[in-house]
């Protein structure tokens, strides 16, 4: 396959810049995130009477898992399909699903749902103890379970956390920010350097060795000035992934969700969302004149996939010239006790959803792509497995259907704990750190990287603004230097212009609009550019993108 070239960037660190380990722990398995992805793992592991070392970077309940608002798709109703689901999935996914991967999602899923319940997550019921179930953006039936209306990822957090907590055979490292791969003689993973705030050397640095890793690191949201994500979600994952030699793939389809509450022109960080449920219970989105603009554009109006609420939502705001739109839920029966969180949180910022419009506007929210991974998680590097946001399955492809994200957590980490159960080499010493490039970037660069994204590589996408983009992230690349100093700051900075100067690059390859990538100058969607975009980072810290046509595994087994 061809190597494609735009706007290239070079220079990007192949490992990060730390001291050496000054402590070192073992476990047969080192899960590196705490989402519903990496403590599903950890379970599975146990199972199979694995040791497990979990790596958080907050705390075990910290991650993104938590934030979910909406539910998990599953088909539950007898007049509904796996089929049913599998579609409404492709027709999200805009041509770039692998069948294999959403076939083992919508048949696996109820089965492992009702496994997260006998682990003790407790769904919403109607009177006679039956699952209730809704409906989200792109769904043709009612298949999402809820927990609490709209609290959902609380829940299942808390059930998996107090299940992990309670089995000896887990170790679990909090407050640690995962830094590199370690590897064997053979190139094998073998564990990770990582960083813990007080422990070990007085910077923290350790290690955890390891006879097999699954990164479970959730998102790269803070790639953005604005995102729905937490702040842990700077990319971590994809940035090791690449730099350990891994292959990503699909990075340019950042899903931005239509609806996250506006706090005003300046607000940064970690903004609140409002999440589609409410538009699945009737809510509806109103200009500034009060009309509703989605009907028309979709048949499903306001439950139209998140890619083209969102866009109907941008072109308002451009046409008028306004920051936000309004989301009426004024009509939704018994608002406050059925969405007490976003309620809540809108109250909060001075809107009460019960009686007054709410200002909502897109913002970045979930990575359709990263580490390419085949159908039981395994990356292009042995040993290396990826699991839920971080990784790409090929479930998603140009654009998630809502509640499908929590869905393929649960099904893939039943498949890595399958895979892992079926064996695992024995432990291998770890080969010396070969001389690579490592600089870092200065903590300032960060927000650099955040402003440049927003303004050239958001929801609207334009040739002249990605090139503006990727030449200002070489440019930062370029300035990388040995003499910042190692830290937490320099790291997450480090990482997120790793993976925004990837996502930058295919973004700007890719000359087309298909599902969450929007370009400006290339509104049609082409037949030619159904492929997907992989990203590889080369010995000299130069990214290099090659074509893949959908239905071409690229993993080999190892």
């Amino acid at each position: 396959m061809s190597t494609l070239a735009v706007g290239r960037v070079t220079g990007l660190p192949r490992r990060l810049a730390a001291p050496a380990p000054g402590w070192e722990l073992a476990a047969d398995v080192c899960v590196v995130g705490s989402g519903i992805a990496g403590l599903c793992v950890a379970l599975h592991a146990r199972a199979a009477g694995l040791s497990v070392a979990v790596v958080t970077k907050v705390r075990v309940d910290d991650g993104s898992t938590r934030w979910a608002q909406g539910g998990i798709a599953a088909v539950l109703d007898p007049a509904d399909t796996p089929e049913a689901h599998a579609r409404d999935t492709e027709v999200a996914g805009v041509g770039l699903c692998e069948p294999e991967a959403v076939s083992a999602l919508v048949h696996e899923g109820p089965e492992r749902l009702r496994q997260l319940i006998d682990w003790g997550a407790a769904f919403d019921r109607d009177p006679d103890g039956r699952l209730l179930l809704t409906r989200e953006g792109g769904h043709s039936a009612d298949r999402i379970v809820h927990a609490g209306g709209d609290a959902t990822g609380w829940e299942v957090q808390r059930a998996l956390r107090d299940a992990v907590r309670a089995d000896p055979g887990v170790t679990l490292v909090e407050h640690a920010m995962v830094l590199d791969l370690l590897t064997d003689a053979a190139g094998r993973a073998a564990g990770v350097t990582l960083h813990v705030l007080g422990e070990g050397s007085a910077d923290g640095v350790g290690a955890v060795r390891a006879r097999a890793v699954v990164l479970a690191t959730g998102g790269m949201g803070q790639v953005y000035a604005a995102t729905t994500n937490p702040p842990v979600s700077t990319g971590d994952g994809v940035a090791l992934g690449l730099r350990a030699g891994a292959v990503a793939t699909d990075l340019e389809f950042v899903q931005f969700h239509p609806t996250a509450l506006y706090l005003g022109p300046d607000a940064r960080g970690q903004q609140p969302l409002v999440s589609e449920a409410l538009r699945g219970e009737g809510a509806v989105l109103r200009d500034g004149a009060g009309e509703r603009f989605m009907v028309g554009v979709h048949p499903l109006a306001e439950l139209a996939p998140r890619d083209v609420v969102a866009k109907g939502i941008t072109r308002v705001q451009l046409r008028d010239g306004v920051d936000h739109v309004w989301l009426d839920a004024r009509g939704v029966p018994d608002l406050a006790a059925r969405f007490p969180t976003i309620v809540a949180r809108c109250r909060a910022a001075g809107v009460d959803p019960v009686t007054d419009l709410v200002p909502v506007t897109p913002a970045a929210h979930y990575a359709s792509g990263g580490l390419v991974t085949d159908l039981v998680g395994r990356t292009t590097v042995p040993g290396l497995y990826a699991c839920g946001e971080v990784a790409c399955t090929g479930v998603h492809g140009a654009n998630r259907l809502a509640s499908n994200s929590l869905l393929e957590g649960l099904v893939f980490a039943a498949r890595i704990g399958a895979q892992l159960a079926a064996g695992l080499p024995p432990p291998s010493p770890v080969v010396p750190v070969a001389a690579a490039p490592s600089g870092l970037l200065d903590a300032d660069g960060r927000w650099d990287v955040t402003e440049t994204m927003s303004a050239r590589v958001g929801a609207l996408r334009s040739g002249a603004g990605l090139a503006e983009a990727t030449g200002r992230l070489a440019a930062l690349a370029a300035g990388l230097g040995p003499d910042g100093a190692p830290g937490v700051a320099g790291w997450e900075a480090t990482d997120l212009l790793t993976v925004a100067s990837a996502l930058a690059t295919a973004a700007a390859i890719r000359e087309e609009t298909r599902g969450c990538h929007w370009r400006e100058d290339h509104p049609g969607t082409e037949e030619g550019w159904q492929v997907h975009l992989d990203v590889r980072l080369d010995g000299d810290g130069a990214l290099q993108v090659t074509r893949r046509p959908v239905g071409t595994p690229l993993v080999e087994a190892w």
